[in-house]
């Protein structure tokens, strides 16, 4: 038996409801990628708003790709469990904050009426890095973006002004540095080329703060959903499951009005980037380190990866000697606090975090994850550049390459000598561009790492 509205009653006790009327509550926020990311962070938050007595925030859930998550929660009415796991602790609560979930390809009319609508004030995102769709130079790649959400907002923010609507708040929050300012820019230059008669009112209505979201959330895998029905006696088709630390940090510029999410945990703030930093080159920067580098170990998790004594002491260094001094803390941001308790989290089995998750899309997630840190670090960093030599024996091994420029890094691997593949991946010119280029030792680093890696894959 399905979760669902009707089988509410059937809910163990220990399992909490929504504390709200959802029937009686407006759609106000659109969200283009409704994963578990961010069924973990942004429905919670939306759900606890309403259940403090806000009104109007049910969100209308976006699929970009696939028509998956509209048939896992379609059927229960919109409704999940979000299970926080800690150590040998589950506490699981069931999530209302979802009205429906449309998607791209079958439902454009339905989605822009949504954006359209008068009770809409935010449309907010988790598409991945690659959704954005930038170019090497970081510029909007067109063609790309005719496939992602560009046109479908666009279309919905035209009704609007033609409605004389007021605007809305974009609100990004996928990894990547001032992601608001990012997706303003990229925007931008959709609206230049596709609906210029859209500039003047998307600049002076709508608003596009920064934020920053920290929370693991693995990929639910089918054991999880048994072991769930088991002890709840509902199957949940999208169920979601997360640790019990979550930190949403959102710049205070929103175009109209939004969710009192400060009274549930949300930090509302003058400036993002200080928490941002520390989240992407720390945070991300590890877990994309303990990924290459655990794979080529022989690792398939998270904490096994950071019981390994050689790759937790490469972390530990990334995130003290490498990340901590290109970043300009906040008062009372105290990084070494946080390196501890990252590794706290990521040592947790009950998460089960499979690196080949985390190795996914390395060519969209390198860039801010190690390459800033590279370019402001006046210092040798021979952590990630150890995890650079385990990414490029990632892309030669091939077995869980899972990447937008997956055919393009394939030809590269094939040089015979690791300095050309070196040369055809970074710097300004290469694959993933940037503005960090390998020195000679920055080579000299990489190239003795990579001979530590067996043909294997395992480390000697």
């Amino acid at each position: 038996m399905r979760l669902s509205t009707a089988t509410l009653e059937r809910l163990p006790p220990d399992v909490a409801c929504p504390a709200f009327d959802r029937g009686g509550q407006q759609v106000g926020i659109v969200h283009f990628g409704l994963g578990a990311f961010a069924r973990a962070h942004l429905a919670a938050c939306c759900d606890d708003a309403m259940a403090a007595g806000e009104r109007d925030w049910m969100i209308c859930g976006v699929s970009l790709r696939s028509d998956n998550v509209a048939r896992q929660m379609g059927p229960q009415d919109g409704l999940y469990t979000l299970s926080e796991r800690s150590g040998q602790e589950v506490r699981t609560r069931v999530i209302g904050s979802v009205r429906e979930v449309l998607v791209a390809g079958r439902d454009a009319q339905a989605i822009a009426a949504r954006i359209a609508s008068p009770a809409c004030h935010i449309v907010s995102f988790t598409v991945t890095e690659k959704g954005y769709c930038r170019a090497a130079d970081v510029a909007l790649d067109l063609e790309a973006a005719r496939a992602s959400f560009y046109p479908l907002l666009a279309t919905g923010m035209k009704l609007r002004m033609e409605a004389g609507l007021p605007g809305l708040t974009l609100l990004s929050c996928d990894n990547l540095p001032a992601n608001g300012a990012v997706l303003r820019y990229l925007m931008t230059q959709y609206l230049t080329a596709q609906a210029p008669e859209l500039l003047g009112w998307f600049a002076a209505e709508c608003s596009c703060p920064n934020a920053m979201v920290d929370r693991i959330v693995p990929a639910t895998r089918d054991a999880d959903l048994a072991g769930l029905e088991r002890r709840i006696g509902l199957r949940d088709e999208a169920a979601v499951f997360t640790e019990s630390f979550s930190q949403w940090v959102v710049e205070d510029a929103f175009a109209g009005p939004r969710p009192r999410w400060e009274d549930c945990g949300v930090q509302i703030v003058a400036d993002v980037a200080p928490f941002e930093a520390a989240k992407l080159r720390m945070l991300n920067g590890a877990h994309s380190l303990l990924a290459y580098a655990g794979l080529a170990a022989g690792h398939e998790f998270v904490h096994q990866a950071v019981a390994d004594p050689a790759l937790r002491a490469l972390v530990q260094r990334l995130m003290l000697d490498e990340a901590a001094p290109t970043i300009a803390v906040a008062p009372a941001q105290d990084l070494a606090a946080y390196a501890r308790r990252l590794l706290q989290r990521f040592s947790d089995p009950a998460l089960n975090h499979r690196l080949a998750q985390i190795a996914m899309d390395g060519s969209q997630k390198i860039p801010q994850r190690w390459m800033e840190t590279l370019r402001e670090n006046s210092q040798p960093c021979p952590a990630i550049l150890t995890g650079i030599a385990a990414w490029l024996w990632h892309i030669s091994d091939g077995r869980w390459l899972d990447d937008p420029l997956a055919d393009r890094l394939r030809d590269a691997a094939v040089e015979a000598d690791l300095r050309s593949r070196i040369g055809a991946i970074f710097g300004p010119d290469g694959i993933i561009g940037g503005s960090w280029s390998p020195s000679a030792q920055d080579i000299v680093t990489i190239e003795q790492a990579h001979a530590h890696m067996g043909t294997a894959g395992e480390v000697r």
